[in-house]
C-alpha cells in the first residue's frame, strides 16, 4: 500500500474558497475515478510561514496505477488548481510506502 501525499500551501485570501473547492470538487472529482482512496485531509500545525497549509493524502495500490492516474486524469486536476487559485495556492506531491 503506498500513500500519495499532495501538500498545499494556502494564502489567506483565497483560503476559505480553496477548501470549498477542494471538498466539494476536487475530493469529490477524484473518488469517481477509484484509483485514489481513503483520502485524509490535515492541517499543517508546523507551518509558521503566512497562510496555511494541508497536507491531502490518498491510498493508491501501486506506483504504475499513480502514473497512470496522474497522466489520464491528475493533469486535468492540477491545471483546474492553477486556473482557479493562480499562484495563490502551490502544492508538492510526494509518494510514501507504508511500513507496517
Amino acid at each position: 500500500m503506498l500513500i500519495y501525499n499532495t501538500t498545499f500551501h494556502t494564502e489567506d485570501d483565497v483560503h476559505d474558497n480553496f477548501l470549498i473547492w477542494l471538498r466539494e470538487s476536487y475530493i469529490t472529482e477524484i473518488e469517481k475515478y477509484g484509483v485514489l482512496k481513503s483520502p485524509r485531509l490535515c492541517r499543517l500545525l508546523s507551518h509558521h510561514d503566512e497562510g496555511t497549509a494541508y497536507s491531502l493524502q490518498w491510498e493508491v495500490e501501486d506506483s504504475t496505477c499513480l502514473h497512470r492516474w496522474h497522466v489520464n486524469q491528475g493533469l486535468k486536476f492540477n491545471r483546474e488548481l492553477e486556473k482557479i487559485f493562480k499562484d495563490k495556492v502551490i502544492g508538492f506531491s510526494t509518494l510514501m510506502e507504508v511500513v507496517e
